[in-house]
Formats: C-alpha cells, structure tokens, sequence
C-alpha cells in the first residue's frame, strides 16, 4: 500500500513541476494533443483539482500509515476523503476563481458581424465614416462604409452587416 501512496504523492509532485514548468512548451509543440486531457464534464472535474486530490491521498496516506496506529483500512478511508475534500477545495479556492477572472481584450475583426455600435463620423453614401462598437471588454472605434450605399449621420446605431478588409460594412439599425 506504500508504493501506492508515493506513486501517488510523487506522481502528483512531477505532474505539478512538468505542467508549471514545460506547460506552454508542451502545448505548444504537441499541437493540441493532450487537449482531450481537460475533462469536459462535470466541472469539479478539472485536472488541477484531481490531481491535487490524488497528491493529497497519497501524502495523507503515507502520513496515517507511518504516523498513526490505523488500520489500513480506516487509512484508506480517510486519505480518500482527505483528497476529496482537498479536490473540492482546489476547485472553489483557486481553479474556478482563476476561471471567472479570464477576460480577454483581444477579439477578430470578424467577431464584429452582427455587433451593434454608433456612428462616430458621418457615413457618406459612397466614402467612408467612423464606428464605435463594443467589442472584447471595451469600446472601439474602427473605419466604416454603408452597407446599403446611403448615407448615414452622427450618433445612428448601426448594425454591422460585414468586414471588408479592415472595413466595417454597416446598415441603420431599424427596431
């Protein structure tokens, strides 16, 4: 049962270093292979925290064992629910706020379609005229043209119809 809990405790140990340490790198090289590693399911169930359980039932175990007149059994028993508890705590204290805090800035232009925004500069029929549209977290402002070829005044919410280069294509919002 010892060999269980040091594989356990050492394996969590070296999965820690190589994902802090060669993570990216990884990543990176192997193109998206390990992905299916992510556990799309419930989301307890991330990596982190299993593994972290799995590293808490194999310290816990071998201190029950070595520290403790237990039972093999009862030592089982509660390094499993110490690394349940220690899963769990993982989950709700570092990986689900660390995913709650993830908001990017960065978009694509082509993310742009269909988004709703004003008109900044006036938009000649045939020309080009000024967009602010809300785009990542903020507000942006990018070049636009008319959609429909009619021109389009000051401070009309638009629509964006579609991208042409690093155009925005826009029509009169009508609700």
């Amino acid at each position: 049962m010892e060999g269980l809990f040091l594989g356990c405790l050492f394996g969590g140990v070296f999965f820690a270093i190589v994902s802090v340490v060669l993570g990216d790198w990884l990543s990176l090289a192997l193109d998206g292979m390990l992905d299916f590693l992510s556990l799309d399911g419930h989301p307890v169930l991330q990596p982190m925290a299993v593994v972290g359980g799995i590293t808490v039932f194999g310290g816990a175990g071998l201190l029950l064992k070595h520290h403790s007149s237990l039972g093999i059994a009862l030592v089982v028993i509660i390094a499993i629910l110490c690394a349940i508890a220690a899963a769990i705590g993982i989950y709700y204290l570092y990986v689900r706020p660390m995913d709650r805090s993830e908001n990017s800035t960065g978009y694509s232009m082509k993310e742009l379609t269909g988004m709703i925004g004003e008109v900044s500069v006036p938009i000649p029929a045939i020309g080009f005229g000024e967009v602010t549209v809300k785009a990542g977290a903020g507000l942006t402002n990018h070049i636009a043209a008319s959609f429909d070829g009619t021109e389009i005044a000051s401070g009309v919410r638009v629509v964006v119809i579609g991208v042409d280069s690093h155009t925005l294509l826009v029509s009169k919002l009508e609700l």
